[in-house]
């Protein structure tokens, strides 16, 4: 689908050390980290991926996440990059971001990363107070992520994200003000902001810490908005807030139903293919460990799940990631990416206006600022079938 956006996601498995906050698919690192089998499994995958559908459309965007991408050597990133290109077009304009954790962050990394043509960091600080990354099972300290940070800035990156998270384990209004007003000094193009959730299967999600109550967590939320766009900052996702022009466009293709193709032990992938009897959407997802991934990959027996989004199931999956974003979405762009048409009239619709939650016009739909702090009751609306 010439019309739908193409971005490629590579995951990166391994970590020094398991956060017990995480429910991502990453492994701690027992043994030094195979890059060159790596790599080539990675390869095998992506030439998989191409015989079986070709992609004509130009990449948008390159994400690599994890786990640690940080871990592998710069030359093993030119090397994976490189190949890359050989096998897919790049637009002139394509971001390529890699994710860094400041306690892997060695002096010679960023300055290798920028000539492999990565053109965006992102930081994962969650915290800069050093007792909060303890509590988060964190292996770096304040002094490590702002050395980080400034080698980025020394190797020429002129685009870094910072995570940053809020509601801690016994995180007050104050400690989380200040938390933000020290990522916030060192300028970085965007920010992530967002708060600690308990999730099933993590170490905290089986031994829950004591967090902050809804009031305390509601309070850092609003003063961090209030902060961030004092400072520039402007909230284009629930989550996410950039500087002029510096939205991260990986995710912005993600949040509006976009396409990606996705590589590596237990990524997610979503493709849109034009059929004479109109759009097929699927999503598949590959293995999760490491090993057996790279025992499979190249081959069918790599994905571990596969599947069609039926029509009926496409319009929820678009607004449950559209409506993140605050400036919502154009009506023929939901048109594009589900293959149905807006209807205004629809009762789910009728009634999130009727609440003050959406706001429609003939072109364009988004969620209010109160549609967006009630962001899974709006959603709730539509659980049953959405606009078409």
């Amino acid at each position: 689908m010439a019309d739908i956006p193409l971005s490629l996601y590579l995951h990166f498995p391994w970590c020094v050390r398991k956060c017990p906050y995480c429910d991502f698919n990453s492994h701690t690192l027992r043994a030094e980290i195979p890059e060159q089998a790596y790599v080539d499994a990675l390869l095998r995958d992506l030439d998989f991926e191409l015989t079986e559908t070709p992609e004509p459309r130009p990449l948008q965007s390159i994400f690599m996440g994890g786990g640690t991408p940080s871990l592998f050597s710069a030359e093993a990133i030119g090397r994976l990059l490189d190949a890359i290109a050989r096998r897919l077009n790049f637009a002139p304009d394509i971001e390529i971001t890699l994710e860094a954790n400041p306690g892997t962050a060695e002096a010679g990394h960023f300055p290798g990363y920028r000539s492999a043509g990565v053109n965006r960091i992102s930081m994962g600080f969650q915290s800069l107070d050093d007792d909060m990354l303890k509590r988060l099972g964190r292996i770096h300290g304040r002094q490590e992520a702002l050395r980080a940070f400034e080698l980025a800035r020394r190797a020429g990156f002129d685009n870094i994200n910072i995570d940053l998270m809020y509601a801690l384990p016994d995180q007050t209004a104050r400690q989380a003000s200040a938390d933000l007003a020290a990522a916030i000094a060192l300028a970085p193009e965007h920010l992530s902001y967002y708060q600690l959730t308990l999730e099933p299967n993590t170490e905290f999600g089986l031994r829950p810490p004591p967090l902050p109550d809804d009031d305390t967590a509601w309070a850092m939320q609003e003063g961090g908005v209030e902060r961030l766009a004092s400072a520039g900052y402007r909230q284009y996702e629930i989550s996410a807030y950039a500087q002029a022009g510096r939205k991260a466009r990986h995710n912005v293709n993600y949040w509006t139903f976009g396409d990606y193709l996705g590589i590596g032990a237990g990524a997610h992938a979503k493709r849109s293919i034009s059929t004479a009897s109109g759009l097929n959407i699927t999503r598949r997802a590959r293995h999760k460990h490491p090993r057996t991934y790279m025992e499979r990959s190249g081959t069918a027996a790599s994905v571990q799940e596969q599947h069609a989004v039926p029509e009926k199931d496409r319009p929820f999956e678009f607004l449950m990631n559209a409506l993140r974003l605050n400036r919502g979405f154009e009506v023929e762009l939901y048109r594009q990416h589900t293959g149905t048409d807006w209807n205004p009239t629809d009762p789910a619709v009728l009634s999130a206006i009727e609440q003050g939650w959406l706001s429609t016009s003939p072109t364009h739909v988004r969620a209010t600022a109160q549609g967006l702090n009630y962001l899974n009751a709006l959603l709730g609306l539509f659980l049953n079938g959405a606009p078409s």
